[in-house]
C-alpha cells in the first residue's frame, strides 16, 4: 500500500511490525491483542523474558511459523504516534545514519510511560515553619524553591535534597511541605493569547504581522529573524505563538541553554498569563512524563525547551522557534548526532508547520538559504525603545607594555574604572573557562596532561583541582611536577575566566566581582540565582565565559571588554571566523541595552583582521558575502557536503588499520564523485582512553552522501570494541 493508503487499524490476532526501542536491526512480528491496535499505537511486547516499550509500525512481514507469533502484552494508555511523527523519524535516521530503534529511544524518553493512570501523592512547599532548622530540613526547602512550585514524588524529592524520606514525612507534619493526591499528569494551565500584549515600534509590529500570517496560513514556511541584540526579537516571536494558540495549534519554542529559561517563562507568563511546559534535563522526572503525555494528547499549548523537545508527540504542531538559531549547543554531539535547527525544519515541513529561526547574528547556512529565496528574511534593524547599540573599538594590543601575567590593559582598567564610578557595571569576556588552560613545569618543561584523553589539563583554582574539558577526569594540583619530581616549580600558562577574576580583584580592589562560568555552579538554580543577582546591580564587573553571550539582559551593563579576541580565529575549523564573528557581536550587544549608551573594546593583536575589521565596522552583510564566497570556492558547506568519520579503539593501531582500509575501498564514494581525506588522528586523538582516528568526506551539495557512505562503511567488517561514528554536516573538527 502507499503511504496515503496504509492500514491505519488491525483486528485482534492480526500480525503487526512493532518497533521497538532495543537495537535491533529491523521491526519484530506480534499478533494484535484483544481489542487490536491502531497503527502506531504505543505497546508493550514481550521480548525473551523482558516486556519492553514499541510502537506498532505497520503489518507485520511473515515469514515463519505463525504459530510462534507472541501477542502484544498491551496498548498504553496514550495516543498513538502521528503519521508525521513517523515520517519525521525515518527521515532523521536516513539522513543521520542512524537505527530506528535509537530515534524511538528519542522520541519515548520519558519515565513511566507504561505506568496506568492513577492517583499518587505529591509535594510542593507548603506556608508553615520548622520547630528548629537543619542543614537536611533546610535542602529540602532550597530544593522545592530550586524548581519554582513544580511537584515531586516523594523518592524523587529525597533524592534531590539528599535527605531520607523521613524528613520530607516530618516537614508535612509540620506544614512547610505540602502533601497532595493528585492524578499522573494534569493538562498546563490554559495560555491566553490576548492576555498581556505589549506595545510594538512600527518595525517589530510590521514584522510580527508577517510572522502572524505565516503561522495563519498553517503551512510550512521558514522566517530567519535577524534583529540586532536588544532589538525585541522576542516579543515579535511570541506574537506568533499568540497566533497559533488563537487557531488551536501547538507551539515548541527552543532555547540553547537551561540558564536562560528562567528568565524567559517568565516573559511568556507575563505575555500570556500562565507558565508554558517545560522540556529540558533540569526538570523533575514527574513533569517529564506530565510534559511527554499532555503534548501528546493536546494537554500543553506550549512547550519552551532544549533540542530533544522536537521528539515530543504533539498532536497538531502549528509553530516552533529556534531562538539564538547560530548556537553550536543545537548540534547533539554524541548518541544521534543531529542539528536541531535543521530538523526542525524538517519536522515542521511533515506537519504543515511555521518554523521562525531568531538571531542577531545568523548562521551561514540560514543566512545563505535566505538568500537563496528559501527563506524569508526579516529584519529589525533598530534596538527596542531607548536603547542604542553600543560603539565598537579596537585595543591595539601590540602598542600595550603589559606585564608578564597580565592581561587587562591601561585603557580597559580606564573605562572600567570609569564605570564603576557612575554606578554602571562592565563585563570582562574570556572564552576559556578555568584558572590556566595549561600548566607547566619551569624545571623540565613537562605539561600535566589527562591520563585518558590527549589533552592538557586545565587548572580550576576555586575548586583546587586540575580538569579535563574532554573527559570530566579530575585530580588534585599536585605540588611535585609529575615529569622531574622538582616541587614548587609548576606554573600556569595562558588565562582563564577564573585567573582573570583574581587579576580584576587585585586591580579593582573596592569594586564587586561576580564570574559567571557554568562549571562554577552545582545547580541550575545557583546560576540562575546568581544571574538574578547581576541583573539587579548586585555586581560592578562581571568576569564571563560565552555563557554570558546568550541573552542575557542586563540593565546596568554599559562596557564590555573583550581580553582575547582572537582566541577564535586559531586552528583549521571551516567556521572559526564566523563564530568568533558571532561571539564577538553577541557579547558586545550585552552593553548599553536601555538607556545607557553602551561600549564595547577589543584587546586584539590583529586589528587588521577581517573578522575583526568586520565586527568593528558592523559590516555584517559584507562580512557574510565574504565568508561565503570563500565557502563556496572552497565546496564547504553551505555550498557542499561534508561527513566526518571518526573510528575510536582502545588500540591505536586497530583503529588507523580500518582507516586506511576504509580509504583505500572508496569506489562507492568515487561513484558519487566524493572526495575522501586522511585517516589522520583526530586533532584530539585520545578521549577516555579511545584512540582516536578521523576521515572526512567532501561531496557537491546535491550528492546522495548518506546512501554512498552506508555503502562505503557498509563493506567493512568492525572489531570488537571499536566503534565507527559518522556526522552528516559536522559542527566541529575534534
Amino acid at each position: 500500500m502507499s503511504a496515503g493508503q496504509e492500514q491505519s487499524y488491525f483486528e485482534e490476532g492480526a500480525l503487526v511490525a512493532v518497533l521497538t526501542t532495543q537495537p535491533l536491526d529491523r521491526t519484530l512480528d506480534y499478533r494484535a491483542p484483544a481489542g487490536g491496535a491502531f497503527l502506531g499505537a504505543f505497546v508493550e511486547v514481550p521480548l525473551g523474558p523482558r516486556k519492553v516499550i514499541g510502537v506498532v509500525w505497520g503489518p507485520g512481514q511473515g515469514g515463519f511459523d505463525l504459530k510462534k507469533a507472541r501477542s502484544i502484552s498491551r496498548v498504553l494508555d496514550v495516543p498513538p504516534m502521528g503519521a508525521d511523527m513517523r515520517q519525521f523519524l525515518m527521515r532523521v535516521a536516513d539522513y543521520t545514519i542512524t537505527p530506528m530503534p535509537a530515534m524511538l529511544r528519542l522520541a519515548t524518553r520519558a519515565p513511566g510511560l507504561s505506568d496506568p493512570p492513577s492517583m499518587r501523592k505529591i509535594y510542593r512547599l507548603g506556608t508553615g515553619q520548622p520547630d528548629r532548622q537543619t542543614d537536611a530540613r533546610r535542602r529540602v526547602v532550597e530544593t522545592l524553591q530550586e524548581y519554582g512550585g513544580l511537584a515531586f514524588t516523594l523518592g524523587e524529592l529525597a533524592e534531590m535534597a539528599g535527605v531520607s524520606s523521613t524528613v520530607v514525612k516530618g516537614l508535612v507534619k509540620q506544614g512547610v511541605v505540602r502533601e497532595e493526591e493528585s492524578p499522573r499528569d494534569l493538562p498546563y494551565p490554559q495560555l491566553q493569547a490576548d492576555y498581556g500584549g505589549v506595545d510594538l515600534s512600527p518595525d517589530q509590529a510590521e514584522a510580527a504581522a508577517a510572522l502572524r500570517e505565516g503561522v495563519a496560513s498553517r503551512d510550512y514556511g521558514t522566517t530567519l529573524l535577524k534583529g540586532v541584540t536588544g532589538s525585541g526579537k522576542t516579543e515579535v516571536y511570541l506574537e506568533a505563538v499568540a497566533e497559533c494558540l488563537k487557531i488551536g495549534r501547538q507551539a515548541l519554542v527552543l532555547l540553547p541553554e537551561i540558564a536562560l529559561t528562567a528568565e524567559f517563562l517568565d516573559r511568556v507568563e507575563k505575555r500570556f498569563g500562565a507558565r508554558p511546559a517545560e522540556w529540558h534535563s533540569g526538570v523533575t522526572l514527574t513533569e517529564r512524563r506530565r510534559c511527554w503525555r499532555m503534548v501528546a494528547e493536546n494537554g500543553a499549548q506550549l512547550v519552551v525547551g532544549a533540542r530533544s523537545a522536537l521528539y515530543l508527540p504533539f498532536r497538531d504542531l502549528g509553530l516552533i522557534v529556534v531562538d539564538e538559531e547560530h548556537d553550536t549547543s543545537y548540534k547533539q554531539e554524541d548518541g544521534v548526532l543531529y542539528s536541531a535547527r535543521d530538523m526542525a525544519v524538517l519536522r515542521a515541513s511533515f506537519c504543515g508547520a511555521h518554523v521562525i529561526l531568531a538571531s542577531a547574528t545568523p548562521s551561514l547556512e540560514s543566512w545563505a538559504n535566505a538568500e537563496a529565496g528559501k527563506y524569508r528574511r526579516l529584519d529589525l534593524a533598530a534596538r527596542f525603545g531607548a536603547a542604542e547599540l553600543p560603539e565598537m573599538r579596537a585595543l591595539d594590543m601590540r602598542a600595550e607594555k603589559l606585564p608578564a601575567g597580565r592581561w587587562i590593559s591601561d585603557a580597559l582598567k580606564k573605562q572600567v574604572n570609569a564605570r564603576i564610578e557612575k554606578g554602571e557595571q562592565a563585563l570582562l569576556f574570556i572564552n576559556r573557562r578555568g584558572y590556566a588552560p595549561v600548566t607547566i613545569c619551569r624545571a623540565c618543561g613537562h605539561q600535566i596532561a589527562c591520563d585518558h584523553c590527549d589533552a592538557r589539563m586545565v587548572e580550576h583554582r576555586f575548586l583546587k583541582r586540575l580538569m579535563c574539558h574532554q573527559c570530566g577526569e579530575t585530580k588534585p594540583m599536585p605540588e611535585a611536577c609529575p615529569g622531574c619530581g622538582v616541587e614548587g616549580r609548576l606554573s600556569p600558562v595562558g588565562p582563564g575566566v577564573e585567573r582573570l577574576a583574581e587579576e580584576t580583584a587585585e586591580a579593582f580592589p573596592q569594586a564587586r566581582v561576580a564570574v559567571l562560568s557554568s562549571d562554577l555552579f552545582a545547580s541550575a538554580r545557583a546560576l540562575k540565582a546568581q544571574i538574578k543577582l547581576i541583573a539587579e546591580g548586585g555586581a560592578d564587573i562581571i568576569i564571563g565565559t560565552q555563557l554570558v553571550a546568550k541573552g542575557h539582559n542586563f540593565p546596568l551593563l554599559t562596557l564590555v571588554g573583550v581580553i582575547d579576541a582572537d582566541l577564535g580565529l586559531q586552528g583549521s575549523d571551516l567556521r572559526a571566523a564566523e563564530r568568533t564573528f558571532q561571539l564577538m557581536r553577541q557579547v558586545a550587544g550585552r552593553a548599553g541595552r536601555s538607556e545607557r549608551k553602551g561600549l564595547a573594546l577589543l584587546q586584539t593583536y590583529q586589528p587588521e583582521h577581517p573578522v575583526i575589521r568586520a565586527i568593528l565596522s558592523g559590516d555584517e552583510e559584507g562580512f557574510w558575502r565574504a565568508e561565503a564566497r570563500e565557502r563556496e570556492a572552497a565546496g564547504v558547506p553551505p555550498y557542499g557536503r561534508l561527513a566526518g568519520i571518526v573510528i575510536s579503539s582502545l588500540d591505536v593501531q586497530t583503529a588507523f588499520d580500518l582507516g586506511n582500509q576504509l580509504a583505500r575501498q572508496d569506489a562507492p564514494l568515487r561513484q558519487v564523485q566524493a572526495q575522501v581525506f586522511g585517516p589522520a588522528p583526530a586533532p584530539i586523538a585520545r578521549i577516555r582512553g579511545r584512540h582516536r582516528v578521523r576521515l572526512l568526506v567532501k561531496a557537491a551539495k546535491g550528492v546522495p552522501i548518506q546512501q554512498a557512505l552506508q555503502a562505503w562503511v557498509g563493506q567493512l567488517r568492525v572489531p570488537a570494541n571499536t566503534r565507527v561514528s559518522i556526522d552528516i554536516d559536522p559542527q566541529s573538527f575534534f
